[in-house]
């Protein structure tokens, strides 16, 4: 897919963010993993593990209608089989990332072209592919969105910008792991 089109599904027009600040920079992979740097890409250019933990927390968030969410190691939600997001949810989303809903044109695109379920949902596989396709066009696009759900570059949770812990706790990280 064209990166114009990826960042059409991604970011609304009115939206402006900086330009990423490494163009040469192998999309994905900038951290330093020698130095514990983590990567948003494994070897073969899919989504790691971590990050996909990360997202499926993302996800979990805006799932309608809400549901008792499951923990994993690190306090991350685990979204149930099945779970999808409705127009509704995919609004919440876009709104608490981007600063407002995705158009209608926009919503229609993300369903014909990624993973939804025979209703027209987005699935879970569905969000994943909008970050493949963010990540490997724009990295820093993407840990932006990271950072706003409240993750660190480290990809673990800072307990500063989690909704669930008290504001007099010390700001941690807590680690995004998967369970198997």
């Amino acid at each position: 897919m064209p990166r114009s089109v990826a960042a059409h599904l991604i970011r609304t027009e009115s939206i402006s963010r900086a330009d990423t600040p490494e163009p040469s920079a192998r999309q994905g992979r900038r951290n330093d993993s020698s130095r514990g740097g983590v990567q948003l890409l494994d070897q073969d250019g899919g989504l790691s593990d971590r990050f996909e933990a990360c997202l499926a927390h993302i996800f979990a968030k805006y799932i309608e209608p809400p549901f008792v969410a499951e923990r994993v190691e690190g306090g991350l939600m685990k979204p149930p089989k099945n779970a999808y997001l409705t127009d509704g949810g995919l609004d919440r989303y876009a709104t608490e990332t981007n600063g407002q809903p995705f158009t209608a044109e926009t919503k229609d695109e993300l369903k014909e072209m990624l993973d939804c379920d025979d209703k027209g949902r987005l699935t879970l596989e569905g969000f994943f592919q909008i970050y493949q396709l963010q990540t490997e066009n724009d990295e820093e696009e993407t840990w932006k969105d990271l950072s706003t759900h409240g993750f660190g570059r480290d990809l673990n949770l800072v307990s500063s910008r989690r909704e669930d812990e008290d504001e007099d706790e010390p700001a941690t990280s807590t680690p995004a792991t998967t369970s198997t």
